[in-house]
């Protein structure tokens, strides 16, 4: 289990436990996170779970794939601490992991 803190682009923060083996958005959507809209499922076939990793924790969550990295150009806001939820798998080195929504998910 993993506790990650979800932080609105107003400020308002949730913090959930998250099982390991999960994705960070499906995490959210369990907890039903605002601002994560997962339109796809968890398929990397949208832009609409894209969060900014806080930066201490951009070395632990991995590299970005080509697809990934391709569903992004589709995302408002796009930081180079940019991913997309679905493609972030939580384990037990990503407890206290700390991301931010963007304004929107498009």
């Amino acid at each position: 289990m993993a506790k990650i803190t979800f932080i609105e682009h107003s400020g308002a923060a949730h913090e959930v436990e998250a099982k390991d083996g999960l994705s960070v958005m499906e995490a959210a959507v369990k907890n039903n996170v605002p601002g994560i809209d997962a339109d796809c499922g968890g398929a990397c076939a949208c832009a609409t779970c894209h969060v900014y990793v806080d930066e201490a924790w951009v070395p632990k969550t991995g590299a970005k794939g080509a697809m990934e990295e391709s569903m992004l150009d589709f995302a408002e806001g796009v930081q180079p601490n940019s991913r997309l939820s679905c493609q972030i798998k939580i384990s037990a080195d990503l407890d206290g992991l700390v991301v931010r929504l963007p304004e929107s998910q498009h």
